[in-house]
């Protein structure tokens, strides 16, 4: 695959259950991606569809780019190492 695409850890809050008591829920994912904001676009746009979370209430506190050996989700993992891929 192409070494243009880089590997980035997102940590953040989201904010859960609005309406009965309200609470910042943190979180940490690792997506692929050419550029940080493209990263930060997937995992707001991720996190808006699994939780039902406005993207008023996704805080990005920090976005860091890791190498492959950093890398905890095995997705992102087994992604990455794909030599050819067959359709």
């Amino acid at each position: 695959m192409s070494n243009d695409v880089k590997i980035y850890r997102i940590t953040g809050l989201m904010l859960i259950a609005q309406d009965k008591l309200p609470r910042w829920q943190k979180f940490i994912v690792e997506v692929r991606a050419l550029k940080p904001e493209h990263a930060i676009e997937k995992v707001v746009s991720e996190i808006g569809g699994r939780h039902k979370v406005k993207r008023s209430n996704i805080k990005i506190v920090k976005v860091e780019e890791i190498s492959l050996d950093e890398v905890q989700s095995k997705y992102v993992k087994d992604l990455s190492t794909i030599t050819y891929m067959v359709i």
